[in-house]
């Protein structure tokens, strides 16, 4: 094998496990998410000559022991003045951790600077690039202690929760009827009683889905620039598992026959956000999937509006951490992991100074940052990462610079 082969297979299977840096994840999918030619061409130039010192922030440490509750996105802000230029940071890496390429907490990052260049480190310039990790039981993957790329519980909530489905998809769900005792309102723990369409029945078989979220209302997301319905978005209120399908029951009718009733199927609710009424519809629970956001720039001209604050539609403004919908999806090349600018609208106001006291428009000016986490076809749904001032139905989101 060749010194230059070497050299691009540790470099294609670091950055593979870069990518898998997962909020939570298990070990057997740490080797299958996917880089661009792009990214690993960055990462392989870097990775023999660094990065400018131009691109390094600010106040960029010499040296940084990782800790708990540290982030990939945190301490590429560090270290760079555009955290989203991952490859950058991570290409500075290449060499140092062949198998696997993952940053943990206790490990100490040096900053090394030769010319007008600088490289990460994860041993002291001169040394050899070592990892050390704390003795763990077998049954504890180092997968499990890697730093995630943003704060789990500022993501995970959201995986579950927003749904945006077409019209009539709520109307053909399945629906609770009715609850134990007459009850108005249902929570966790409570038992309730549902029914699928004549088409479709719930049943409780080998191979048939026994669990589903709870969702109310279908609100429409309308396109702030041309008006247009996007998708419908779904109220989500919390989780039922199916315990019995649904069946028929012959009753008599007093004349000495019997009459066939429809017999509902049976659900016990096993986690509310809200509370849950008859008349609610449940969508069958997709498998629990695991993402991998690799902060990235997006690969093409993207210009995209709010569409939706997501929390309800008594809310105005969206700060940092909070999850807003936009009018860009799947089908327009949005994936997890992309980060946008986001620009303020520019209020429209009367010039006050002139004599025919014109409407003009002030120019949108940057307002932060957000990271695309889920996408449908016409939506995808963005975290806020950093924002100055709130966030509001019709913002922009571009390119960052």
């Amino acid at each position: 094998m060749t010194a230059s082969t070497s050299a691009r297979r540790t470099a294609l299977g670091a950055l593979t496990i870069v990518a898998g840096a997962l909020l939570a994840a298990a070990s057997a999918q740490a080797q299958n998410y996917p880089i661009t030619s792009d990214q690993r061409a960055t990462a392989q130039q870097v990775a023999e000559r660094g990065i400018p010192l131009s691109e390094l922030a600010p106040n960029a440490p010499d040296r940084y022991t990782v800790k708990r509750g540290d982030t990939l996105w945190g301490i590429s802000g560090m270290y760079l003045k555009r955290p989203y230029r991952w490859p950058e940071l991570w290409g500075m890496n290449l060499n140092a951790i062949p198998n696997p390429h993952l940053i943990f907490p206790g490990q100490t990052l040096y900053l090394e600077k030769d010319g007008s260049y600088a490289r990460l480190r994860t041993s002291p310039p001169g040394q050899t690039d070592t990892v050390r990790v704390s003795p763990r039981t077998r049954s504890d993957t180092l997968l499990g202690t890697a730093l995630p790329t943003l704060k789990p519980h500022l993501i995970e909530p959201f995986l579950v929760e927003p749904m945006v489905v077409d019209a009539e998809v709520l109307e053909r769900a399945p629906r609770i009827v009715a609850t134990v005792e007459d009850r108005v309102l249902m929570a966790h723990g409570d038992r309730a009683y549902a029914r699928g369409i004549d088409a479709a029945p719930l049943r409780v078989a080998p191979g048939e889905q026994r669990f589903y979220r709870v969702y109310r209302n279908a609100t429409p997301l309308k396109d702030p620039a041309s008006g247009e319905i996007l998708g419908y978005e779904a109220q989500y209120l919390g989780k039922a598992e199916l315990v019995r399908g649904e069946t028929t029951e012959d009753v008599p009718d007093g004349k000495g026959g019997f009459t066939r009733d429809k017999v509902p199927a049976t659900v016990d609710i096993t986690g509310t956000k809200e509370e849950i009424r008859a008349g609610d519809r449940m969508l069958v629970e997709p498998p629990r999937g695991f993402m991998s956001y690799t902060p990235r720039a997006p690969r093409g001209p993207v210009d995209a509006r709010v569409v939706s604050i997501y929390g309800g539609s008594s809310v105005s403004y969206a700060a940092q951490n909070q999850v807003v919908a936009i009018n860009k999806g799947a089908r327009d090349g949005m994936e997890a992991g992309i980060v946008l600018n986001l620009l303020t609208k520019g209020e429209r106001i009367k010039d006050a100074t002139s004599e025919s006291k014109e409407m003009i428009k002030l120019p949108s000016e940057s307002n932060g940052m957000a990271m695309v986490f889920r996408t449908f076809d016409r939506v995808s749904y963005v975290l806020i990462l950093d924002v100055r001032t709130g966030v509001r139905v019709g913002d922009r989101l571009v390119n960052p610079d």
